[in-house]
């Protein structure tokens, strides 16, 4: 099976013509991904050049008015969204209605009532969103053929290997890719850590059981919430697979929001601690840092699955 995306599938940039969209599209252009165009109603019918690090050489790409053209011109299964909050909820919509598959917002400070409503309609009609607020999918191919990388996930620090990796925080996943560089990863997620997310901690699991390569996950949380807590109960009754887990956030003060609009500890709930305790409640092991994270890991794997 395929982990969210198919390998070279025809990816489309919302907001590529800006200073960030073009900045994260001659990334990911570098990194392999099949980028084939953008959308901007305002500068439809123009184009777009950026430089291609490996060639050292520039590339263009069509600038399309909508999300329907550009799925119709090139084929786009994916779309990543850079455009800022207030035009999201459009280019969000825009994505659903061209029948994109996958939507990967990076875009932060989206009100949660558009986020709902467009995460709603998502699941309506089978299309899957990442984020907001997200660092987004990277996905390594296993023949060294290029990368499916969407969104600000750096480049180049891992390969194809049998760890997955899903995290709510964007610092922390480059660093846990980091530490297990030397393992590798079938794919890194970054689900965001807003309240109202379109791929929660649980749904990426989910994904990682069901593919064969993926032997062990790395699952990194923080305060606030329950995502962790309801993935750690599904866990217990449906993975196979080893999870090991980091919380970020055990010295966070209550009613302070920390870094993300979801990391906020509320009526004491929330907690790092709660959320710890759940984790290994269902037996998955739960670093106190980072760097013991990856090792817990490690000893999962090579325990064939006992971590």
């Amino acid at each position: 099976m395929t982990l969210f995306i198919e390998h070279g599938a025809p990816v489309i940039v919302q907001g590529m013509t800006g200073h960030q969209g073009m900045t994260h599209t001659s990334r990911m252009l570098n990194a392999g991904t099949h980028v084939v165009g953008g959308v901007n109603p305002r500068k439809a019918g123009t184009s777009v050049s950026l430089h291609l690090d490996a060639s050292d050489t520039e590339t263009s790409l069509p600038v399309y008015a909508t999300c329907g053209e550009a799925r119709e011109k090139t084929g786009a299964q994916a779309s990543v969204i850079f455009v800022p909050p207030r035009f999201a909820k459009d280019a969000m919509l825009e994505a659903i209605d061209a029948g994109i598959k996958l939507i990967v917002v990076i875009t932060e400070g989206i009100p949660v009532a558009d986020t709902a409503y467009c995460v709603e309609l998502a699941l309506q009609r089978g299309i899957r969103i990442i984020g907001p607020n997200c660092p987004g999918l990277l996905v390594p191919s296993a023949v060294g053929e290029g990368n499916d990388n969407l969104g600000i996930i750096p480049n180049g620090i891992v390969g194809s290997g049998p760890v997955g990796l899903v995290s709510k925080s964007g610092t922390l996943t480059y660093q846990l890719m980091g530490e297990l560089a030397d393992l590798g990863f079938t794919a890194c997620i970054g689900v965001g850590g807003d309240p109202i997310v379109g791929t929660t901690l649980l749904e990426a699991l989910q994904q990682f059981e069901q593919d064969d390569n993926t032997k062990a996950v790395m699952m990194i949380g923080e305060i606030g919430g329950s995502a962790e807590q309801e993935a750690a109960r599904w866990a217990k009754e449906h993975m196979s697979k080893p999870v090991v887990a980091y919380i970020a956030g055990f010295t966070a003060p209550e009613g302070k929001q920390m870094g993300h609009a979801g990391a906020i500890i509320s009526g004491g709930k929330g907690t790092a601690q709660d959320k710890k305790e759940a984790l290994e409640a269902a037996g998955i092991a739960v670093g106190k840092t980072p760097a013991q994270a990856a090792t817990l890991l490690r000893q999962a794997l090579d325990g064939d699955g006992e971590a």
